[in-house]
């Protein structure tokens, strides 16, 4: 098992050049957020920003896009439909479809705060995008297993719990078992995945990484939520330039290893107990400068 360390993310992270402009570096759809999760969705929109990506756009329960606007101005917000729960309702693919024939998303990362989202049908068995999937995203694919993702290039992003939930099986209890599981999925779906943790992991079809960054700072809830979107942000910057199922598999394991250095830095000002997800999200710009730093040694 090989280890993710700074200088394999020195090596992965997409190249900008200086006379690049933003339609260079990707377009980041985050479908995310209810009315009792509206958090979620901002934390994944934030953190694709953070990450370099070109242009973010957000679709979310049309409720909360006016307050939304104006907290994050830098995304485009997109107001669908809801149903009277809150939760995006199936009416909204019409709306989507619109928005997407227009913006042309190059990643989609979903799932962070949806709920039982009737949405979610259409997200994954009729918008064809390169996908970062997470949270009720997985929950909906272990109880609809119908749902196969093995047609587009995806990333699934699970924690201990929505892992055991996917394979049917207890929460692994064991280093060996996580290992176990992680393979399991990955032979199951045909996905790259990450499975969150304490040292995550990375695997995909014969292959598994082991993360060297990280705190316990990130033991917090919305962690995962800047994950998802920093991953998707990686991915779009070098989805133009490169083969999906080659830049995404940089983007998974740059994803995790800055996402780890970021909460480490994040707990140097805050300590482990006090650190919030929005600063982890805030923290990214600086894990990343000091990768860089490294190759100018």
């Amino acid at each position: 098992m090989k280890k993710i360390t700074a200088a394999e993310v020195l090596n992965g992270l997409p190249v900008r050049a200086c006379n690049a402009h933003k339609g260079d570096f990707g377009r980041v759809l985050v479908v995310a957020g209810s009315r009792m999760m509206c958090g979620a969705g901002f934390l994944c929109a934030l953190s694709a920003l953070r990450a370099g990506a070109g242009l973010v756009a957000w679709a979310l329960p049309k409720s909360m896009q006016p307050a939304f606007a104006a907290a994050l101005p830098e995304v485009i917000t997109v107001p669908l439909t809801e149903t009277k729960d809150g939760l995006l309702a199936s009416q909204a693919q019409k709306e989507l479809t619109g928005f997407c024939e227009h913006f042309k998303p190059t990643v989609l990362a979903c799932g962070p705060g949806m709920g039982k989202s009737p949405l979610f049908p259409f997200l994954l068995g009729k918008l064809p995008l390169p996908l970062v999937l997470d949270a009720d995203g997985l929950n909906f694919l272990a109880a609809h297993p119908s749902f196969c993702l093995k047609k587009r290039p995806c990333i699934c992003t699970p924690h201990p719990g929505e892992m055991a939930h996917l394979l049917n099986r207890p929460v692994a209890a064991t280093e060996q078992a996580r290992l176990e599981q992680v393979q399991a999925w990955v032979k199951k779906s045909g996905t790259i995945t990450i499975l969150k943790g304490y040292k995550t992991l990375v695997a995909r079809a014969e292959e598994i990484w082991q993360n060297t960054s990280g705190s316990v700072a990130l033991a917090k809830g919305g962690s995962g939520d800047v994950l998802t979107g920093l991953i998707a942000g990686l991915w779009a910057q070098a989805g133009a330039a490169e083969k999906f199922e080659v830049s995404a598999w940089r983007a998974a394991l740059s994803g995790v290893y800055l996402h780890g250095l970021a909460g480490e830095l994040a707990a140097q000002e805050k300590t482990t107990y006090g650190v919030l997800a929005r600063e982890v999200a805030n923290r990214i710009p600086d894990a990343i400068s000091c990768v860089l730093k490294m190759g100018r040694k």
